[in-house]
């Protein structure tokens, strides 16, 4: 019996962990400067629906795992209107965690939070917004009443703060 649970929870590990050669080319490119979002909806952690609205200037992307860290570790040192009074909405990339990690762990992780997590949960959404952005960095998107004005780049909490709080 040890045996059969072992082998399942390798496959498990297995099919989590394989490269699916993501393939980009089709896929039309949602973060670049000039382009409308104003059709943006993506659910939180809590699964209520968000959308982007003309008072969000500022969208924070975060599409690893180590950038989404320095993203909830720095907002859960802030007041919970944080986001909010610097018009800025968190966007997390978990679409590669397989299903039953999302589940079991990442998602009752993130309830835990005083801040607002809109996710993309499913890898076609996302890829749109992941193509051609450094995707182990954090990205901020500038926004002006839905369209992308500017695209950055950052790489630690102090750049975080300073990308948010600038006006």
């Amino acid at each position: 019996m040890t045996k059969i649970l072992l082998a399942f929870m390798m496959t498990l590990t297995f099919i989590g962990c394989s490269s699916k050669g993501e393939d980009l080319s089709l896929v039309t490119q949602k973060l670049s400067v000039g382009n409308n979002l104003s059709t943006f909806k993506l659910n939180d952690q809590f699964e209520k629906e968000h959308s982007l609205d003309d008072s969000t200037t500022k969208l924070i992307f975060a599409f690893a795992k180590d950038a989404a860290h320095i993203c909830n570790d720095f907002f859960d040192t802030k007041e919970a209107s944080y986001l909010t009074d610097n018009k800025t909405q968190f966007i997390a990339d978990v679409s590669a965690a397989p299903s039953l990690i999302r589940n079991m762990f990442i998602l009752p992780g993130l309830k835990k939070f005083k801040h607002t997590v809109l996710l993309l949960d499913e890898e076609e959404i996302a890829k749109p917004f992941r193509k051609a952005m450094e995707t182990e960095k954090i990205i901020l998107v500038r926004v002006s009443k839905g369209v992308i004005i500017s695209i950055m780049t950052l790489n630690s909490k102090l750049e975080l703060q300073e990308a948010i709080e600038a006006q």
